[in-house]
């Protein structure tokens, strides 16, 4: 069995058993949080107008809604859809780790982090790279690249070619919400 095989094996049941534990109604706590306000604190900030760059530096923190992103740098780059008009912003964090974390449907935490934290709302997306590892339930991925869709909170976990991802689960909280979900 060759490592690519092996790591498609370990992505799929990775992704089955996250889709498995995953919440049913997740659209509410996504869509919620993205009409909230956005409070972006730093002790450095700058910008580049003509490129519609912001970059956020030193003790990053930005909050929208249950959204948290904590980190040592964070770049938005802005840009305008030239079809429909709207803007759509990419949040761009490092640290050691950049973490982001938010709150879903069920009042339960998720948490992402990494050396590098791609958000891309309009996309409903999140890329973890480096040392990245998601949270939620007490359970645990880790693995080179994480990509999290927060609308459908689907999760996706791939690694270097001689490394493989790694899933840790906590039975007892695993039962729990399974004992939650049926009542």
């Amino acid at each position: 069995m060759t490592i690519k095989n092996l790591t498609s094996i370990l992505f799929i049941t990775t992704s089955l058993t996250l889709l498995a534990l995953s919440i049913t109604t997740p659209v509410n706590a996504a869509n919620k949080d993205l009409t909230q306000e956005i409070i972006i604190k730093s002790k450095r900030q700058s910008a580049d107008l003509k490129n519609k760059i912001a970059s956020y530096l030193d003790n990053v923190s930005i909050s929208q809604g249950s959204i948290s992103i904590v980190a040592d740098i964070v770049q938005v780059y802005s840009n305008t859809n030239k079809k429909t008009g709207e803007k759509n912003d990419t949040y761009l964090a490092k640290g050691k780790p950049a973490i982001f974390e938010q709150q879903l449907e069920d009042g339960s935490f998720i948490s992402l982090q990494a050396n590098e934290i791609k958000y891309q709302p309009d996309q409903n997306t999140i890329t973890v790279s480096g040392n990245a590892q998601v949270k939620q339930a007490g359970s645990k991925v880790t693995g080179d690249v994480i990509t999290y869709n927060t609308l459908s909170e689907k999760l996706e976990a791939q690694s270097n070619n001689n490394e493989s991802v790694t899933t840790i689960l906590q039975p007892a909280q695993i039962k729990a919400q399974q004992d939650g979900e049926l009542h």
